[in-house]
């Protein structure tokens, strides 16, 4: 063998010894239930990293010196402090960092669109994949709560002060988190039977499990917050009764828990359902556990979710699980769907079937109003609109009928009017959600605050948690007249100076 061909094998060995850099780690994939078996059931499709992945995927961070990352998070977690914890097999330390920033990590690793936030700006998204910053976010949660380990917080000496947060959203919950932590006694007020909001009756189970939201609740619970459910504000009792019955500032997350309709023919007919009654009833009620639960259960033949958000994706994927051959209808193309691609992707992988380009024209119903069918018409995309998406124009004589039992109208969400309506001094916008001043998320009712759904209309999770951040600030600092513990700048940046411990 020639001298030259040796060194050309003694220069792979050493390559092949040499350590991957680490952009050149491929992103680590996340196991998940097979699509034939978990569309027959209500578990959760992910199933996390395992502690030696999470590693390994932790360990591509570039621990950038400006990391836009954390400019990306609406709540601006210390990402690249919690993931080199994990890569150095710190799970309880890495914990104890994201909850410095968030309530609810297990919920955001598993909810929030990182791939438009925090994953957009990761450096290493430019040539390759981004870091998995959501699927570290949930393993450090879940692997710290199976475990039992999670320290409790810190909490500061009483205030004497009375805070009342209206919704156990996740605008809620987290204000109530952060005024607790700091002193003050909290009272929560939620109109349904679970807190939770749209994490406990919007979200499915699997994508969701409803013990990771109530285990977070009992966290709050253990930090001394008292929470009232099936306790409606504005008819049990109004805003100015709270704040004369002994409560110094009232905070409202009531969220956008108004559904928005079609109004085409036939849309009042039997078996046409907004997306928040169907969820809620399969989420929050479990009807697919009939008779094991009382409720009403619905059982579609065949369902049609007109769409193209989350809300929808989770519409349709809960339709097929309760026995329906399931269809999306959506009038714009794949590219111009809202929904997050991971959820588009496993609806298909189900086996819904998507109707894209399609508009919907009339329900059809029988002479019993039932619901048989949905007349739609094909569309083509015009000139982009103001949302900058391609504007769908109907295709002339192109109509046709999809023959359904069951309609599931996802089209969006208005704000909850029940609040501001029975509290006049608090002045709201044409869209019916409630004008804040944006530094501090103070109503114009003074000690009054809003954040979340209510303020912005629907939104994500992780937003909601960021102004409700900014809105615990302000009232810290309205009751208090100083800033919060862990806060060293003004108001107006509370939402990222905080660390609460």
């Amino acid at each position: 063998m020639s001298n030259e061909n040796q060194e050309k094998k003694a220069a792979a060995v050493d390559e092949k010894a040499k350590p991957v850099k680490k952009g050149k780690i491929p992103r680590h994939a996340m196991p998940e239930q097979d699509p034939r078996r978990r569309r027959y059931n209500f578990q959760e499709v992910p199933k996390g990293y395992p502690a030696d992945v999470a590693i390994e995927e932790a360990k591509r961070c570039l621990k950038c010196k400006k990391p836009g990352c954390v400019e990306g998070c609406p709540v601006n977690i210390n990402i690249p402090g919690f993931i080199s914890l994990i890569a150095e097999g710190k799970f309880v330390e890495a914990l104890v960092k994201l909850k410095e920033q968030t309530a609810l990590p297990a919920v955001c690793g598993r909810v929030c669109p990182q791939e438009s936030q925090c994953e957009a700006r990761c450096i290493l998204g430019k040539k390759g994949e981004p870091v998995a910053i959501g699927r570290l976010e949930r393993f450090a949660a879940d692997t710290v709560r199976k475990a039992g380990a999670e320290p409790p917080p810190k909490m500061e000496p009483k205030t004497g002060k009375r805070v009342a947060v209206i919704g156990a959203g996740p605008a809620g919950i987290t204000v109530a988190g952060d005024l607790a932590r700091w002193g003050h006694e909290v009272v929560m007020f939620e109109a349904l039977h679970l807190p939770g909001g749209v994490l406990m009756y919007g979200i499915p189970e699997f994508r969701l499990p409803k013990e990771i939201v109530q285990y977070e609740v009992r966290n709050l619970m253990k930090m001394g917050v008292t929470i009232h459910t099936d306790y409606v504000i504005g008819k049990t009792e109004t805003i100015d009764q709270l704040l004369n019955g002994g409560f110094d500032a009232v905070f409202i997350g009531t969220g956008a828990g108004l559904p928005m309709f079609l109004r085409i023919p036939g849309e009042n007919a039997i078996g046409v359902y907004s997306a928040n009654e169907f969820l809620t009833r399969a989420n929050l009620m479990k009807a697919f556990q009939f008779p094991h639960y009382g409720t009403t259960p619905i059982q579609p033949k065949v369902a049609i979710t007109i769409g193209g958000g989350n809300v929808a994706m989770d519409s349709a994927r809960t339709a097929l699980r309760l026995g329906a051959k399931s269809i999306i209808v959506y009038r714009r193309s794949r590219e111009e769907m809202p929904a997050r691609a991971e959820e588009v992707h496993h609806a298909e992988q189900e086996g819904v079937e998507f109707n894209l380009l399609t508009a919907p024209v009339r329900v059809v119903v029988d002479e019993n109003n039932r619901a048989t069918g949905l007349e739609c018409q094909k569309m083509e995309l015009g000139e982009p609109d103001a949302s900058g998406r391609r504007r769908p124009v109907p295709v002339p004589g192109s109509e046709f009928v999809i023959p359904a039992d069951t309609l599931i109208i996802s089209i969006g969400n208005s704000p909850n009017p029940l609040v501001p309506q029975t509290s006049p001094e608090i002045n709201l916008n044409k869209h019916g959600t409630i004008i804040v001043d944006e530094n501090t998320m103070a109503t114009s009712k003074q000690g009054v605050y809003a954040a979340g759904d209510i303020v912005s209309g629907a939104a994500t999770v992780i937003s909601a948690m960021g102004q409700a951040k900014k809105a615990a600030g302000s009232i810290h600092r309205y009751l208090m007249g100083t800033e919060p513990p862990g806060c060293d700048k003004p108001v107006e940046d509370l939402s990222k100076a905080c660390e609460v411990k």
